[in-house]
């Protein structure tokens, strides 16, 4: 009976002892003073500020939009207000990635946070006024101002194409044949990429001219460049080969 007593005895000063001798701390892994080796938390957690982004922190502008920041907000874990540093800025009129930085300081320390903007070419880009330059020649005759709009998710068409005026040919077009402006370009773009797949345009009858082309448009959003590859089989101007049509925003 008195073994039992004694173990009883001893067992409980080994729990008690156990008891107190858990290790006491911070035990929330945020906190500027988380202790990992703590046992129980002892309700000294201190912590920086926290930061909310107000909107997106990661997006996405066209080119030559205007772009306002939203900023950010900061509190303390009590709620109340602490004052946000922001550093970097979006040059929305070049293409880039671009990273806002948003800081709040307390007497804990200091937290930041990013916002990463992405300044791209999109598909409204390529809709503007456009003027062409091209070393193309009579062979593949590119109207100087056509007129580009938005025909799918991904999709253009280039109307006005062509601008195009045959000499006269005595016996098959004795008075010559002129046509302002016709043809209609179908396009697909990925991002400042544009791609003219292999298509053709019957020119009033008297011939075809096939092609196709590939380009890029400029980090700005104002020019791109399209090499075409072309036959074209009209009277007096046919020819084949490539050249390089320049379109400049106007």
């Amino acid at each position: 009976m008195k073994k039992l007593i004694l173990f009883l005895v001893v067992g409980s000063f080994a729990v008690t002892t156990f008891s107190s001798c858990k290790k006491k701390g911070c035990m929330d892994p945020t906190a500027t003073n988380y202790n990992s080796k703590a046992k129980k938390d002892d309700g000294s957690c201190l912590y920086k500020p926290f930061i909310t982004i107000i909107g997106a922190n990661d997006t996405t502008i066209n080119v030559g939009s205007s772009y306002t920041d939203q900023g950010a907000t900061a509190t303390n874990k009590d709620g109340s207000s602490v004052t946000v540093t922001t550093t970097g800025q979006v040059n929305s009129a070049t293409v880039g990635d671009y990273e806002i930085t948003y800081s709040a300081t307390n007497t804990n320390g200091t937290s930041t946070a990013k916002r990463t903007v992405h300044v791209i070419v999109g598909l409204d880009n390529w809709v503007a006024n456009w003027v062409v330059s091209s070393d193309c020649g009579a062979a593949f005759p590119l109207n100087s101002a056509p007129t580009i709009s938005i025909s799918g998710a991904d999709a253009l068409t280039i109307d006005g194409m062509f601008s195009i005026s045959i000499p006269s040919i005595p016996i098959i077009l004795p008075d010559g044949l002129t046509i302002a402006s016709g043809g209609t370009a179908n396009a697909t773009v990925n991002g400042a990429t544009i791609t003219v797949p292999n298509q053709s345009y019957d020119a009033a009858g008297v011939g075809t001219i096939t092609y196709s082309g590939t380009g890029t448009m400029n980090a700005t959003g104002t020019e791109f460049t399209i090499t075409y590859t072309y036959n074209n089989d009209l009277p007096a101007i046919g020819g084949s080969g490539q050249c390089t049509a320049t379109y400049t925003k106007q």
